[in-house]
């Protein structure tokens, strides 16, 4: 039972502009870079593993880098995809090492025109004093 208490027991919230949220965030914006340039291995560099991601209740884990489908952006450029915007990235939850995230995003064609917005919880994570994105929520 110690072992669970101490398990849940987190250190005190710091400030939501820390250097914390700010290094977290960081992490999301090359995440995000990689993803615009269709780089998957540089995707892959900002993420932790293994990675969590869920569906509803479906939950996918990927134990290594090198997961993204073949296909992943062809398909996306099929769907007029040429880039992703942040339009928010929330910290709703801050400590030390982590930080939760409400991240808010747009899918855009070529002409900047919105095709889709995504609404998700992202969960950021420091090991080895590197930042990296532990858990996606869809």
């Amino acid at each position: 039972m110690t072992e669970f208490i101490s398990f849940v027991s987190t250190a005190p919230l710091v400030e939501q502009g820390c250097s914390a949220v700010v290094a977290a965030s960081e992490c999301l914006e090359r995440f995000t870079a990689y993803f615009n340039a269709c780089d998957t291995i540089g995707m892959d560099g900002e993420l932790h593993f293994p990675h969590v991601m869920f569906s509803g209740t479906s939950r996918l884990d990927w134990t290594e880098p090198g997961q993204h489908p073949k296909n992943f952006f062809a398909a996306l450029k099929e769907s007029g995809w040429h880039h992703t915007h942040y339009e928010s990235k929330e910290p709703v939850l801050v400590s030390q090492d982590k930080v939760h995230f409400i991240v808010t995003y747009s899918r855009r064609n070529s002409a900047n025109e919105v095709l889709s917005m995504h609404k998700n919880l992202w969960v950021v994570i420091r090991t080895s004093e590197k930042w990296q994105i532990c858990l996606r929520s869809y």
